[in-house]
């Protein structure tokens, strides 16, 4: 009977753990405040790592190995008692199937993020009414890594945690924190979950999905079929760019894909380069070293 029990509680609590989404990590960077000594800014660490690590934010569970990896790298530039100013740095990834490659899907630098917290105060996610600036963004930002991480398995597989960012969106309002509105500015959360949920750039997800399941994740099978796959997902960005060009969108995607898609076209076998190097240079001009240097 003991031994039985001990098994039922071993089960129970691996069941609790296997639920858990994300692998995130927190990183704290306090040092332009010439304070970063002060027990408030680990302590802030380790209560985030726990909010997004113990939390659960779904209703699938998900095996220790099928955890999203991902980070949140937040730079405090200055505080005044508990009122804090600073930057989020938030990435994501995913492995690729059949390899050890593990591909970038988000990098996102979100410079609106001005909170409150109080040293060991509680971090809890209400879906339903607004808590903290702090939990909003975080809760935010975890909700959009579970909506491209899902568009990257299956087409428009993200809507739901899209649609759970976009309630953080609506509740986060009230708060009078930047970041929420569309007068916020071009980079603000408001505009990247508004774009994500609008058929005007529909392309964007279509492509996270084409580039990396029909791609990325053949290639170990079929290395050309995946790589005339991703060629394909990059002149679905040029669709979208024509019609809504520089889109937020579009840089996103190129901010964590540049070097990869510089590495998937720079050996064989080959495709022809030369038009997929003009649709690279038409949309992401920004990163053109890196497309000059498949020719």
């Amino acid at each position: 009977m003991r031994s039985f029990l001990i098994f039922f509680l071993c089960f129970i609590s691996f069941s609790l753990v296997s639920a858990q989404e994300l692998n995130c990590e927190i990183v704290i960077n306090a040092e332009q405040t010439g304070q970063s000594n002060l027990s408030v800014f680990s302590t802030l660490q380790r209560s985030l790592s726990d909010f997004v690590n113990q939390n659960t934010w779904t209703n699938l569970e998900f095996e220790n190995n099928e955890r999203i990896n991902c980070s949140m790298f937040i730079t405090i530039n200055s505080f005044e008692g508990e009122s804090f100013s600073g930057t989020i740095q938030v990435q994501s990834s995913r492995p690729v199937f059949g390899t050890s490659m593990i591909s970038p899907v988000f990098n996102f630098n979100d410079e609106q993020f001005n909170f409150n917290y109080r040293e060991y105060q509680p971090l809890n996610y209400n879906e339903n009414s607004y808590v903290s600036n702090l939990v909003s963004v975080v809760s935010f930002y975890v909700y959009t890594i579970l909506g491209m991480d899902a568009d990257t398995f299956q087409l428009n597989g993200g809507s739901e945690y899209y649609e759970e960012a976009n309630r953080i969106v609506t509740t986060s309002q009230q708060g009078n924190s930047q970041g929420w509105r569309g007068a916020d500015g071009s980079r603000s959360r408001y505009r990247l979950n508004t774009d994500l949920l609008s058929n005007s750039y529909a392309e964007y997800r279509a492509a996270l999905y084409e580039y990396h399941r029909l791609g990325l994740d053949v290639m170990h099978t079929d290395l050309l079929a995946g790589k005339m796959a991703i060629a394909g997902a990059l002149e679905k960005l040029e669709v979208m760019n024509s019609r809504r060009s520089n889109s937020l969108l579009l840089r996103t995607f190129f901010d964590s894909k540049a070097d990869e898609i510089e590495r998937v076209f720079g050996g064989g076998p080959e495709i022809p380069l030369t038009p997929l190097v003009q649709t690279l240079n038409n949309i992401a001009p920004r990163y053109s070293r890196n497309w000059n240097s498949l020719q």
